[in-house]
């Protein structure tokens, strides 16, 4: 499966900098990178259009006949919730029906360094999220075997998250549709990449387990290319 691209901070470039009396603090809150995955910020419109043709002409016809898009991206949701608040706790043995050991063992060292305010950011409510969309969807293939073709598809799912934003549905407040880009948001609005993998071979069909977990704020790329 061919790796995904970074996000281009080119499309960021419209959002206001972080104020230079913020920075410092800016600096001691920011997420260091949870695993070496490049981020993924915006769909493509290409891997659109490979997404479709894949589940449409491969994944429905050959893997799953009830496979759905939108009912993935439901599950996808929940999965996010649940391994957020799992990381914010840093207990990530609870995570091995979830994740994979390659993925637990490159996010262990780094989730306990994190100081209790960087943790904090890490938890993601369902409600919170306000876009998400699958980048990519990958078929692989292993051939190894003579008698028996394994088989596995990946699902890169990229979340856009605002903190706080179920409280202010409730208290009936108008939101903004460029929230991301204004000052007063940026410090809520977080960005997460989640990868799927699923084996379909036949006879051994596992349950979908993630082997890619990224949390990170778009105004903080900014930060960096600066």
């Amino acid at each position: 499966m061919a790796k995904t691209g970074r996000g281009s901070l080119r499309q960021l470039a419209t959002l206001p900098h972080a104020p230079e009396q913020n920075k410092n603090q800016t600096s001691r809150n920011q997420l260091p990178r949870l695993m070496d995955f490049p981020e993924i910020i915006w769909p493509s419109a290409l891997n659109t259009i490979k997404n479709w043709i894949t589940v449409q002409f491969i994944i429905r016809p050959y893997f799953d006949s009830e496979f759905q898009i939108k009912d993935f991206v439901y599950g996808a949701k929940q999965a996010l919730q649940v391994v957020s608040s799992k990381l914010v706790g840093g207990d990530l043995s609870q995570l091995q029906d979830l994740v994979t050991p390659e993925a637990i063992a490159e996010l262990k060292p780094v989730v306990q360094k994190l100081s209790m305010t960087q943790r904090k950011q890490l938890e993601i409510h369902e409600s919170d999220i306000y876009l998400s969309f699958p980048y990519q969807i990958g078929i692989m293939f292993d051939d190894a075997n003579d008698k028996l073709q394994k088989r596995w598809v990946e699902i890169t799912m990229v979340f856009h998250v605002m903190r706080g934003l179920t409280e202010m549905r409730e208290r009936g407040e108008e939101i903004p549709w460029n929230m991301g880009t204004m000052p007063e948001y940026q410090d809520r609005v977080f960005i997460c990449n989640y990868r799927f993998k699923k084996e379909f071979t036949a006879g051994h069909q596992s349950d979908w387990t993630i082997n890619v977990a990224n949390h990170f704020r778009a105004i903080d790329l900014i930060n960096e290319s600066k």
